[in-house]
């Protein structure tokens, strides 16, 4: 019994051995979850649109910074003096004239650090962005992962079960050539082996489905044929909804963007405020022409009397009331699904505890003594199939049970903002 129960155990919770077995045969690579994050954190197009953006902010921030670039002007030409006496042509006077005149302008200061405060937080924002970017994707890896783990251990079920039904089917053909057993039997049999194959069939294509989504997370990184070698995860010690709830408030990425957003639209309006002074241009010209030459200095100073930027002032108080507004929405969403997922992790976590105390012994112990029974011909072929349908759906039961507590395991982690 002690045995039989050891192998339930390990075709229940051990896929790697039977994942390292299949992938030396095959030539296929096996891969960890930890070296499927980090290719996807390499490959995956969603990491490189989060570089972009930072690469644009930086940009942003360059531009701030600057300082506006000066205006020269030129103009040049012939020029004549002509006598207004009556006088010979020797009187008219020639000579090339030309004026130069330099304008700076002069930002206010106010101005000038509202603009670079920001480019600052745009930056910052975007960082965070990133962090945010990775922590979604890493979740979506995680996910797909144990999906495609689950899917393995299906087809790794499905396919012990296909060898069993084989195995008593080889035995009632026996029986029925024996005259022990009449040929219904055997048709019966040939059914449960039909029956069995196509469930493999359709458990190695649910595999195939899931190595590719894991594959284009990556970014194609994996190739078609692959294999996934990992345990799917425990129940942490010590996870309490009130420290969940603490951690997410205080260091998700996605909240902590969004207050930067809502401190970033604070300078936005100030900004626009600080534009309602105009910036000064201050001239410095020379000229010179017949008879003259002259040096001269100005200021040049747009009269804001009749549009004082009301409607960019406008524009700017309404965008940060919507990412204020989206950051509460933000937070209650965020809320609720760390107060989701716990349950999952805690309900899920109680129904394994069924079958580690005692369900998965009671199944395998009811099939090993069917199955002994129909050897010594005490017990019919209905019995041993029924005995094995249930060993089996508590096993795929107790692997999905694992996989739910996994992916909930992994998806409160995406919802707190960090591991747990």
């Amino acid at each position: 019994m002690a045995r039989g129960f050891a192998l339930v155990i390990l075709c229940a919770m051990n896929v790697g051995l039977t994942a390292t077995l299949v992938s030396a045969e095959s030539g296929n690579q096996v891969y960890g979850l930890d070296m499927i994050v980090d290719l996807a954190l390499a490959k995956n197009p969603v990491i490189s649109f989060a570089e972009g953006t930072i690469e644009q902010q930086k940009g942003q921030q360059t531009a701030a910074g600057a300082y506006p670039n000066p205006t020269v002007s030129s103009n040049s030409g012939r020029g004549r003096l002509r006598d207004t006496t009556v006088g010979p042509p020797e009187n008219i006077q020639s000579l090339t004239e030309y004026s130069v005149t330099v304008g700076q302008p002069v930002e206010w200061p106010a101005l000038r650090s509202a603009r670079q405060r920001v480019a600052d937080l745009g930056l910052a924002t975007a960082n965070v962005g990133m962090l945010e970017t990775r922590l979604n994707l890493t979740s979506q890896v995680k996910v797909a992962f144990y999906d495609l783990l689950l899917a393995q251990q299906h087809a790794d079920l499905a396919r012990q079960n296909l060898d069993t039904v084989e195995g008593v089917t080889r035995i009632v053909k026996a029986r029925v050539k024996s005259g022990e057993a009449p040929q219904f039997e055997s048709i019966k049999a040939e059914v449960e082996v039909l029956k069995a194959g196509q469930q493999l069939a359709r458990a190695e294509n649910l595999v195939r489905i899931n190595r590719v989504a894991v594959d284009t997370l990556t970014g194609g990184a994996l190739g078609p044929s692959y294999m996934v070698q990992g345990e799917f995860r425990m129940l942490p010690r010590d996870l309490q909804i009130e420290g969940l709830m603490a951690r997410m408030m205080d260091q998700h990425p996605t909240i902590q963007r969004l207050l930067k957003s809502v401190e970033q639209s604070d300078w936005k309006i100030e900004f626009e405020r600080q534009a309602r002074v105009p910036t000064v241009t201050v001239n410095g010209s020379y000229w010179r022409e017949i008879g003259r030459e002259a040096f001269q200095g100005g200021l040049s100073i747009p009269m804001p009397l009749w549009y004082r930027r009301q409607g960019e002032i406008a524009s700017s108080l309404g965008a940060k009331r919507r990412d204020e507004a989206e950051l509460l929405r933000t937070r209650n969403e965020l809320g609720r699904a760390v107060y989701q997922h716990y349950q999952d992790v805690r309900t899920t976590a109680e129904l394994i505890d069924v079958f580690d105390k005692g369900l998965l012994r009671q199944a395998q112990e009811a099939l090993r003594l069917a199955q002994f029974s129909f050897q010594q011909g005490a017990s019919s072929l209905l019995e041993v199939l029924d005995a094995q349908r249930v060993q089996r759906q508590i096993l795929l039961d107790y692997a999905l049970a694992r996989h739910d507590l996994s992916v909930s395991l992994a998806r409160l982690e995406q919802v707190v903002g960090g591991m747990l």
